[in-house]
């Protein structure tokens, strides 16, 4: 039998276009994290990182999470969840107050935090993050405790991440309708670029490109933290309704074909090399369509990337990083899984690109070491450095359950499914 989760445990929640997917994780002895279990079953209610089915959905996070807590062996009521929809917005707030020359106590940095959390105004969206990055004496950056030294003035510079709200509330319900308590609901791209990206990355200036199934997030970091991000509508999956739709065959099929022998690169025997193709139904008859070379098959995949990296290029031009000298970009997400985007990539966009793996977890699976799980990698990443967010400052009312309400409401909702 299952036990209750002991304290201090990490569970972390990506709920994705193509996948949900679930990580229980425990911090080790010396600070690192090892994985105890982790679930994933297909997404069948979300399109393009929004929820469009709340059942489906809610029934995918149930089972995505009793495979991890089997595997794990311990039963788990809370979790920390992904949002991955576009209408993200990144920005730096800089504040500053007056100290007179005086030393630098707790209370003044408490008041100008919690003076900072009053000035923070998102234009009618939803806060998601609202994080103090560094600190400032007399203009001086580079400061991390400011506390014990001198100043005529201090600064802080604050990192807020916002979004449209009801998208964020509908994600909260529907894991809440499964029986999970939300701790947190945590941007994508923050908890991605925690996974793939070095402190040294992400200080010096990098780009983050997470093809997920619906959507692709473009991410910039600069001075250690992500300034600015946009969203594009168009995902892996597009590739994949690309081949169903050149081949007349179904999803499955044109999944598998993307996979096992697909490629973003073309080389002269790819017009040599046949492939079978299924047709869309068992009763149709298709001789002369029944099999491609893998030159088709490889031309359709990459009119969909050249369609991909053009949007791209454009993104980071409007988010003024379009100088490639020493500029490198990162990929990742379950697109990245495609053979040879890398150099696709790196020639289409003129820059160094490598694929962004996740790191830092110990006892990870090696099926969800890939590219496609850097974002549930991240997320437990995020939640063990447990970062302050200002939203926190004056409290929040919380509704206290009774411990082991959360496990016994999905065994209900389980029995009630099946029987």
């Amino acid at each position: 039998m299952a036990k209750v989760a002991p304290e201090g445990l990490i569970t972390a929640l990506d709920v994705g276009s193509s996948k949900v997917s679930a990580l229980i994780a425990q911090v080790g002895d010396g600070g690192e994290l090892v994985v105890l279990g982790t679930g994933q079953r297909e997404s069948r209610g979300v399109q393009r990182g929004y929820i469009a089915d709340m059942s489906a959905t809610e029934a995918a996070v149930r089972e995505a999470v009793e495979q991890a807590e089997r595997i794990a062996g311990i039963n788990i009521e809370d979790v920390w969840v992904s949002f991955s929809a576009g209408g993200l917005v990144s920005d730096v707030l800089k504040l500053e107050v007056d100290l007179g020359g005086h030393r630098v106590e707790q209370g003044d940095i408490d008041e100008l935090l919690m003076a900072g959390r009053q000035a923070i105004d998102p234009n009618g969206r939803m806060v998601l993050h609202a994080q103090p990055m560094r600190y400032t004496l007399d203009g001086r950056n580079g400061v991390k405790n400011p506390a014990g030294l001198h100043a005529e003035k201090l600064g802080v510079d604050i990192h807020v991440v916002a979004t449209d709200g009801s998208p964020v509330r509908n994600l909260d319900l529907c894991v809440r309708s499964a029986h999970l308590e939300v701790k947190s609901i945590i941007a994508a791209p923050v908890a991605t670029g925690l996974a793939c990206l070095s402190d040294e990355e992400r200080d010096l200036g990098v780009a983050l490109v997470e093809i997920g199934a619906g959507i692709t997030n473009v991410s910039v970091f600069r001075e250690g933290v992500l300034a600015s991000l946009a969203s594009i509508p168009m995902g892996a999956a597009d590739i994949t309704d690309d081949i169903a739709s050149a081949f007349g065959t179904r999803r499955a099929q044109a999944e598998r074909l993307k996979c096992f022998h697909g490629s973003a690169n073309m080389s002269p025997r790819d017009h040599h090399e046949m492939i079978d193709v299924a047709p869309v139904s068992v009763e149709q008859e298709a001789p002369d369509g029944s099999r491609i070379t893998r030159a088709q098959l490889n031309t359709v995949i990459r009119a969909r990337l050249e369609r991909l990296m053009g949007e791209v290029q454009k993104e980071l031009k409007r988010l003024n990083f379009d100088d490639p000298v020493g500029r490198q970009l990162v990929l990742t997400g379950g697109g990245a899984e495609l053979r040879g985007i890398a150099d696709y990539a790196q020639q289409a966009l003129g820059r160094a690109v490598r694929i962004g793996r996740p790191r830092g977890l110990s006892a990870l699976p090696e099926a969800h070491a890939g590219p496609a799980f850097a974002t549930l990698a991240g997320l437990a990443t995020f939640a063990a450095a447990n970062p302050v967010d200002l939203r926190a400052i004056e409290g929040k009312q919380t509704v206290v359950r009774p411990k082991g309400m959360a496990v016994w409401g999905r065994l209900l909702s389980a029995f009630r499914a099946n029987y």
